[in-house]
């Protein structure tokens, strides 16, 4: 079947938290895609909405066989249905693990830079922020190893909170790099929360390993939270999974968003993780297809018109992590600039902590033309910021 993601769909005036800007403002920002889903999808609602009756929905035998069957096929990991539990998204199944499984002023380690949201996790919760920064060099990020075990190290840290595929620098992390973390987190006895919202996104030639596939010891000391949301463009239906081996661990999670009341799916949101899992799949090959496609023209247009710039090599998502230190040190003020003088909306680094000061985010999963547009604005808004800049902000 051929999908047109070319369309040029239009999201004003339908609350969209994405497309809640100015009519003349182009938003390139939150990790939200601007096509249509996949049509199989679609159907299942219209099916669910030909019913008529939205009431109380219960989690059957067919969601944990759809999710199990997807890891196992999609990503080469056996997952048993017992292990599965529905949560209403990976944020609030983050947020109250991390309730229930640490204590009022623990510290909580993150990879930084990193998804923003995850600090408001840990400090909405009366926790502390422990952050290990990934080392940037040669245009790459690392893991540094030493800085990490040092700080799983502390007493006073009981869990941390990992991203794979990472996000915002769309790092797969390889065996390796997940076998050693995670070792150092059994050494120091320190519980593994992994966010896998965008493993689906994994781009083509790259393979996503799941933290808790590396070995049976590191399974057991894992939490790992998946959803179909991120992939096939369905945040608003409020539809995730966590995956937990260890039994024990399972039931203090299990009554972790029970008692948060996160445990109860709304009357659309198995039905379309369903469908997404068990008929999904050609949409998903052709949109990463075409997300490549939107890639390289970014990578193109940046490298001919702003070559002091640098697009990080990413191998999931579909956010672009542009290097602007040759312009500024400070993106918070470039993306205000470029909001401001040409409507672009993109997201500032420094929101992600670590480096992310002379980082700025950019979300090219649109159509083609919007895309083009999008980046037209980004190229024109740069070159007249660089004009305003003395050359002491260059340096």
């Amino acid at each position: 079947m051929n999908y047109n993601f070319d369309k040029m769909t239009n999201r004003f005036g339908t609350n969209s938290y994405k497309w809640d800007v100015g009519s003349k403002e182009l938003p390139m920002w939150v990790a939200d895609m601007d096509f249509e889903t996949s049509p199989e999808v679609i159907e299942a609602f219209q099916r669910r909405l030909d019913h008529r009756i939205f009431g109380y929905t219960s989690v059957p035998d067919a969601y944990y066989e759809a999710v199990a069957q997807w890891w196992d096929r999609r990503h080469h990991f056996h997952v048993h249905h017992e292990w599965i539990m529905f949560c209403t998204g990976v944020v609030p199944a983050i947020s109250s693990i991390v309730r229930k499984m640490t204590t009022a002023g623990d510290n909580v380690l993150v990879l930084a830079p990193v998804y923003n949201i995850f600090y408001n996790s840990i400090v909405n919760n009366q926790r502390n922020v422990l952050v290990s920064e990934l080392v940037y060099s040669e245009h790459t990020y690392s893991i540094n190893f030493d800085d990490l075990e040092e700080k799983l190290a502390a007493p006073e840290t009981t869990l941390m909170i990992f991203c794979n595929p990472h996000n915002p620098i769309g790092k797969v992390w390889d065996n390796d790099d997940l076998q050693k973390a995670g070792n150092l987190c059994i050494k120091h006895n320190v519980l593994i929360l992994s966010d896998e919202i965008h493993c689906d996104l994994t781009h083509l030639g790259y393979r996503y390993t799941p933290f808790a596939s590396v070995s049976e010891e590191i399974a057991q000391h894992c939490i790992t939270c998946v959803a179909p949301t991120k992939a096939f463009n369905l945040a608003g239906i409020q539809s995730s999974s966590i995956i937990v081996p260890n039994p024990g661990l399972r039931a203090l999670v299990n009554r972790g968003i029970n008692t948060d009341e996160a445990a109860e799916p709304n009357a659309f949101a198995i039905e379309a993780a369903i469908s997404a899992f068990t008929e999904g799949e050609p949409w998903l090959n052709a949109l990463l297809s075409y997300l490549m496609e939107n890639r390289q023209l970014l990578e193109h247009l940046i490298a001919s018109q702003l070559p002091e710039l640098e697009v990080i090599h990413s191998e999931a998502t579909y956010l672009a992590w542009i290097d602007c230190r040759a312009v500024t040190r400070d993106t918070k003020a470039l993306c205000e600039y470029l909001r401001k003088e040409t409507g672009l909306y993109v997201s500032e680094g420094s929101m992600f902590g670590g480096n992310g000061s002379t980082f700025l985010r950019m979300n090219y999963a649109c159509p083609k033309a919007r895309l083009e547009d999008g980046l037209r604005r980004f190229a024109e808004g740069v070159k007249a910021f660089q004009s305003l800049q003395i050359p002491a902000n260059r340096s």
